[in-house]
């Protein structure tokens, strides 16, 4: 038992509870304004990413991407996302909102739920300033990441979470679906534990920041993106959610990545970024 928990924790480590790094040097042109802050607490702010020749004058309007890391809820920093989750958007042309949010430390569920739904209603409403088309913003991340993704684009009104969000699509890396799975019984993990601990009505709070809780008919288009071999999110969480949101009419895609654990080479990164661009183009986001 012992071993297999500390197979979990490293895995999650290695992963996305990254220290904090020096950011990568940028592609000539990009800019990034660094550390803006989004909602009140120290924890939440965006660093935004324009493209070569940004302009908000007399160009056309850019897509854009809301960035959210991963690390269980308790680890990770946006500064981690640089390279391989923002600039490959920003070089495609995207204005890229890269967000921190608060960790379990800081507080508990919902609060980073609450935190990235008030990112990408900071992203709309700072979208004329910045030239993105309001009607062409995505949002990604991975793990972690990847299920506060997915409850940007699913979450409704009546969870009161926060206010909805409308984005144009949601690109889910290996994102939590079910946190409940997640809090007891074989796929039990400790980041989970700690993010929504014991209380009175832990498993309601649970249901209450799942996606799978949220899937009803007239969603944003989702992609999926899981390795069948994950042995920290497990791959029936992408294989659930994708069924889910086709048996309820959505446009959902699933992409396996045979023999994929948790997290991907860079080489493998790069061909499944060119499924995503391919994925956004199809739906209208990208020329």
């Amino acid at each position: 038992m012992r071993t297999a928990i500390a197979s979990i924790l490293l895995s999650v480590g290695m992963l996305a509870a990254q220290p904090q790094q020096a950011p990568p040097a940028l592609p000539p042109g990009v800019t990034v304004e660094a550390n803006i802050a989004y909602a009140e607490y120290p924890e939440t702010k965006v660093d935004v990413f324009k493209p070569a020749g940004w302009s908000a004058k007399g160009q056309p309007k850019h897509p854009g991407i809301l960035v959210i890391h991963g690390g269980g809820w308790t680890g990770g920093t946006k500064e981690s996302m640089v390279s391989r989750w923002v600039l490959p958007y920003v070089e495609k042309g995207f204005v890229a909102v890269n967000v921190e949010y608060r960790l379990a430390r800081a507080a508990p569920a919902p609060a980073a739920v609450e935190d990235v739904l008030r990112a990408a209603q900071w992203f709309q409403k700072n979208a004329k300033r910045l030239n993105v088309n309001k009607k062409k913003i995505v949002v990604t991340g991975g793990s972690a990441g990847g299920h506060l993704a997915l409850m940007v684009g699913l979450t409704p009104k009546k969870a009161k979470l926060g206010k909805p969000a409308k984005v144009a699509a949601v690109i889910n890396f290996y994102g939590i679906t079910d946190v409940g799975d997640q809090l007891q019984g074989p796929n039990m993990r400790p980041y989970a534990v700690t993010w929504v601990p014991e209380q009175d009505g832990r498993f309601a709070l649970a249901d209450r920041v799942s996606p799978k809780t949220y899937v009803r008919r007239g969603l944003p288009p989702v992609l999926t993106i899981h390795g069948d071999l994950d042995p920290t999110v497990p791959y029936e969480h992408g294989t659930r959610i994708t069924k889910a949101l086709r048996d309820a009419g959505n446009d959902a895609e699933l992409i396996t990545v045979q023999g994929g654990k948790h997290g991907f080479p860079p080489e493998k990164m790069k061909e499944l970024q060119e499924q995503i661009f391919a994925f956004l183009k199809q739906r209208g986001v990208m020329q």
